[in-house]
């Protein structure tokens, strides 16, 4: 393997621990004879089950873990050796974790796109041995002529190792025959075993026996919108939309929709997903709230997806044609926006597909095309596409379809309810289009069990829906956000959707405006990816009996909304929001997913979060450490101390530091215990950036 030296602007990754790159074949002529006497086991990145591969974004910090120990009272030491793909070879120092289980760990930014391999290494520390040994025995007078000499072979050995700087060389060999003048004593001699120089000189050139290589192992590093990126939905029939003077609604189309992109670039948003903007099916088409009784002048449901006007690669005449939303997907693009669009496998009863190809559905025995249910929910205008009965030709017509799509300029799908078709037909779609096209994200939107929901995002999806909008107590959120950054890191990307058209959670229904408030400052800070449906900057909290879903569902009308009355009155959510993700493009930590840390409040609905990036990992070269304290409560003023462990952003236990609330400006000195006051209907949450510690 060809080493590249490039300088530290250019180089595809960003550490802390980096280590001049050394040619691990000359270190053993046959490591196989050495590959087990330092253990390297449970290797991290890695995906828990089957063969999939881990992942990462551009310019993601990833945690390269791996578990390593040896006999006896020998230190080693363990290194990374990382591949980028373009063959940029480089190598990181490993430190123990603090945690009894001999893990190690470093982290790395990871700044190209594309596979990277990466291998552990393992090595008896010869000088970190030597230096424990001789610190103890020589200032204890025992075998203190032995360890000089050790000391003195040691740094010989180093002296003459090729491609250690001249100048390094020079002072071990003067190290050397210091331990062995007889006119320097103990104390001095005691004096070379701790030089913070010397110990330098061995941290990056450590001297190294017994090494160990382990596997070749692989992540794939994706862009950064798979992994960062903030979402707003909305459906293109409703802007622009008219009520006409015989009560029905002309429906909005893709220019008047584009009227709303400028107001969405302003909130901040980096991504617009559009539900399916296909021909609806007529044949059982559902009324207002889901009713079976549709009028003349109802639109039906975006996912009942299918008409004589076309199937999947067909636009609605209501909203325009193919040339008119190409048109929406640049001014969208002009606006610094991408566009997302629904990819739904299925069909209204008069799609094409159920004339064409009746093979590729569930045929009762009545007769009759099963529709979909999801119990206790019916879709009667829809009907599920059955996999088993011609899989190379459903596969064929969904890439086709797929392909069509990012002809016209999109480039992020999100997927719905992917957990209701087979795994391997996602892990070989996403593979073959991302093969042609890298740059495409595939969102998965399954609300399902945590072991499919899993399996997807290791099959492929770049991101996933989660259980965010059901977890809203500070145990729940503890635990759930905990894991995303910690556990599931590896393969799993959540997009904190905050509401849905399906999802209007209890918690925003009863919870008043502070719970709005409340829960998109957490998606914003807790997550790099997170999405709001249209109509949460009007608090719209109004349920339909007995379900967990808007009133006067926009998935079964028109919905027109004063957008404009709403800001003038101040009576939006909207400059909340352009806050937050002002907030998120500011901050680099806030962009990452593995930094989140939990800390600690004495009250119970108080949530205390830390994310923490460090200057060698950052963009910009400055730390990055934000603070986020939140009343979960929407009901209540609560008053509590706050406990941090302050060294995480290397300040010492009971040191004061300035921080900034970026919500509302206030400067505070913090130190590691705090008092805070946080009312709900007011001030319910503190986003505080630490501006300096003294």
């Amino acid at each position: 393997m060809v080493t590249t030296t490039r300088s530290a602007r250019s180089r595809p990754w960003r550490s802390a621990s980096a280590l001049p790159v050394r040619d691990a074949r000359a270190w053993q002529p046959d490591p196989d004879t050495v590959s087990r006497r330092i253990p390297l086991a449970q290797p991290f990145p890695s995906v828990p089950w089957g063969d999939y591969r881990p992942t990462a974004y551009d310019g993601e910090v990833v945690p390269f873990r791996v578990t390593s120990f040896r006999e006896g009272h020998d230190r080693i030491g363990v290194q990374v050796r990382l591949f980028s793909p373009t063959g940029d070879e480089s190598l990181h120092r490993l430190a123990p974790l603090d945690d009894g289980f001999d893990r190690w760990q470093t982290e790395v930014a990871l700044l190209a796109r594309g596979v990277w391999r990466f291998r552990f290494e393992s090595f008896g520390d010869d000088f970190a041995t030597w230096q424990h040994a001789a610190s103890v025995k020589i200032a204890a007078g025992v075998d203190a002529a032995v360890m000089r000499e050790a000391g003195a072979l040691l740094f010989a050995r180093a002296a003459a190792e090729k491609g250690r700087p001249a100048a390094e060389k020079k002072a071990l060999t003067a190290a050397a025959a210091s331990l062995r003048d007889g006119t320097v004593d103990d104390a001095g001699a005691l004096a070379i075993v701790d030089d913070a120089r010397i110990a330098a000189y061995f941290a990056q050139r450590p001297a190294m026996s017994l090494v160990t290589l382990g596997d070749d192992l692989e992540v794939l590093v994706e862009r950064e919108r798979a992994g960062v990126g903030a979402w707003y939905e909305f459906f293109p029939r409703s802007e622009g939309a008219k009520r006409l003077k015989d009560g029905t609604v002309k429906s909005g189309t893709f220019r008047t929709a584009a009227k709303r992109l400028p107001a969405v670039a302003q909130m901040g948003f980096d991504v617009v997903y559009l539900p399916p903007i296909h021909p609806i099916g007529t044949l059982n088409r559902k009324g207002p709230n889901n009713t079976l009784d549709a009028g003349p002048g109802d639109p039906g449901s975006p996912w009942a997806i299918g008409s004589a006007a076309g199937g999947h690669d067909a636009v609605h005449p209501d909203l325009g044609t193919l040339a008119d939303f190409r048109a929406f997907v640049r001014a969208a693009q002009a606006e610094g926006l991408e566009v997302a669009l629904d990819l739904a496998l299925q069909a209204a009863p008069d799609h094409p597909w159920v004339a064409e190809h009746p093979e590729w559905f569930t045929t009762l025995p009545d007769g009759t095309i099963a529709y979909a249910e999801n119990p206790p929910k019916k879709y009667q205008d829809i009907y599920p596409v059955n996999f088993d009965n011609d899989p190379a030709g459903i596969r064929a017509e969904v890439l086709r379809v797929v392909r069509h799509w990012i002809a016209q300029g999109v480039r992020i799908f999100r997927v719905d309810n992917p957990h209701t078709k087979p795994l391997q037909f996602w892990e070989w779609l996403i593979a073959t289009v991302n093969a042609e096209e890298p740059d495409v994200v595939f969102l998965a939107e399954a609300f399902t069990r945590p072991a499919p929901m899993q399996s997807l995002a290791a099959a492929g999806f770049q991101q996933s829906y989660t259980y965010f909008t059901w977890r809203n107590t500070k145990p729940e959120l503890e635990e759930f956000l905990s894991g995303l950054a910690h556990t599931t890191d590896a393969f799993l990307r959540p997009n904190l959707f905050v509401n849905t058209p399906d999802i209007l959670t209890e918690y925003l229904q009863f919870g008043g405006r502070p719970a709005y408030r409340i829960r998109a400052a957490i998606a914003a800070t807790a997550a790099p990816t997170y999405g709001v449906y249209a109509g949460y900057e009007l608090y719209e909290n109004v349920a339909r009996p007995g379900s967990e879903e808007n009133i006067d569902n926009e998935k079964y009308e028109y919905k027109l909304r004063d957008w404009a009355g709403a800001a003038e009155r101040g009576d939006s959510l909207a400059p909340f929001l352009q806050k937050l993700n002002g907030i998120r493009r500011a901050h680099p930590a806030l962009r990452q997913l593995r930094n989140l840390g939990i800390h600690w409040s004495d009250d119970d609905a108080i949530l205390v979060y830390v994310k923490h990036l460090d200057a060698a990992l950052s963009p910009d070269g400055r730390s990055d450490t934000v603070i986020v304290v939140v009343n979960t409560d929407p009901h209540s003023v609560r008053q509590t101390m706050v406990h941090l462990d302050t060294r995480v952003w290397g300040v010492e236990p009971g040191a004061p530091y300035e921080v900034e609330d970026l919500v509302t400006g206030a400067h505070w000195t913090w130190s590691d215990h705090n008092y805070v006051m946080l009312d709900a209907f007011t001030e319910p949450v503190h986003i505080l950036h630490v501006k300096e510690s003294r």
